[in-house]
């Protein structure tokens, strides 16, 4: 087994696959950081809205988790890619389609994390939240959702894992993120095993690190 393969492209597969720094779109990181950033915010109003007493603003949102959790991300990323730039009669980039389909597919998914995080938070708190005046909002910001934050990050920890995981299908439209970076280097050189050792590697480092960031995470002390 020769290294040179990847000493020699080395610039190529982690500055531009992996950080997706260079003169195209594309990165692995530039793609996952958003669709978790993204995910997570508009799944806060999924789950919140999966709890809401209102049926027209619950029912959506559970059709939308289900829907969402029944098809294949890949399905998804090929629906962006076809059937959008259609509608809006423009061409997208690999990097929006693929962007706009993990933050609406991950959504549902951490929507589901929040809304069991919420509810694993005891119904005291909100009765205290409310003993002191506080609204149906500020008791949920304020009381409510940092104590289910808590509860929720092993399950956010391993879904932001699989989304860090899933952005290698986003290859699959062509966008050139370490996956496709391996694959283009491979293409050249026909050096498989090398190529896809290392980016194993380091999807390997990448997800190790986050999860023994959570478990650190978890064992710190809850504030009084």
């Amino acid at each position: 087994m020769s290294l040179e393969v990847i000493t020699s492209n080395f610039q190529f597969l982690i500055v531009q696959g992996f950080f997706g720094l260079g003169s195209f779109a594309g990165g692995t990181l530039r793609l996952a950081v958003p669709a978790i950033v993204l995910g997570f915010l508009l799944g806060i109003f999924v789950g919140l809205a999966r709890l809401a007493a209102v049926p027209w603003i619950r029912i959506p949102a559970t059709i939308y988790v289900e829907f969402f959790r029944g098809v294949p991300l890949v399905m998804v990323i090929f629906w962006m890619w076809f059937i959008i730039p259609q509608l809006l009669q423009i061409p997208l980039p690999e990097y929006g389609v693929a962007l706009t389909a993990f933050v609406i597919f991950e959504a549902a998914y951490f929507g589901e994390i929040v809304r069991a995080g919420v509810q694993s938070v005891s119904g005291g708190q909100v009765e205290a939240a409310r003993a002191l005046g506080l609204t149906g909002v500020q008791s949920m910001a304020y009381v409510i959702l940092p104590q289910a934050l808590r509860n929720m990050i092993p399950a956010l920890v391993t879904q932001m894992i699989v989304l860090f995981k899933d952005t290698s299908l986003a290859s699959i439209i062509g966008y050139v993120d370490l996956t496709k970076a391996a694959q283009i280097v491979n293409n050249r050189e026909i050096k498989p095993f090398e190529l896809y050792l290392f980016i194993a590697v380091v999807y390997w480092v990448c997800t190790y690190s986050m999860s023994r960031l959570a478990r650190r995470m978890e064992r710190r002390p809850s504030p009084v």
